[in-house]
């Protein structure tokens, strides 16, 4: 071979320990995989701390309404009349009336619910941190009913 030709052909192929250019996409892909995996971490903590019970009790009064409502995301939503009567002396009268409002949820409840309206009852409930649209209007959820006599 003439030297012309071996000049040629070393100049065509790179040497095969250069290194790679990182690129700008390279640059991208890599702060977009951090972003993506920042943004699952934090959602999947915010629904975590969101559906963790806050508080839990019962609470007795007049079951005033039941219904179930909602455009797309059909929830159960109810009140209680908290009031009661308390005396003073040879006086008896109403307090007041404090509604209570709850959401419920799954359909056994609901449906015990539905027969003790206008009924004393107590509720046993869960509050949530956060309630999200499909569960429920309030951060209230009701486990269990029983009537009061």
């Amino acid at each position: 071979m003439n030297s012309a030709a071996k000049e040629s052909n070393t100049t065509n192929n790179p040497k095969p320990n250069t290194p790679k250019k990182k690129g700008a996409k390279s640059f991208f892909k890599r702060m977009g995989l951090i972003i993506l995996a920042i943004l699952l971490i934090g959602g999947t903590a915010f629904f975590g701390v969101s559906n963790m019970t806050y508080s839990e009790g019962t609470r007795a009064g007049y079951l005033i309404k039941i219904s179930k409502k909602g455009f797309v995301f059909k929830t159960y939503e109810g009140q209680l009349n908290l009031g009661g009567v308390g005396s003073a002396g040879d006086v008896t009268a109403i307090v007041g009336n404090d509604i209570w409002e709850f959401s419920v949820g799954n359909d056994e409840v609901y449906r015990k619910l539905q027969e003790y309206e206008g009924k004393r009852v107590s509720l046993a409930y869960k509050e949530k941190m956060n309630a999200f649209p499909w569960q429920g209007d309030t951060n209230y959820f009701v486990t269990d009913v029983t009537a009061v006599e």
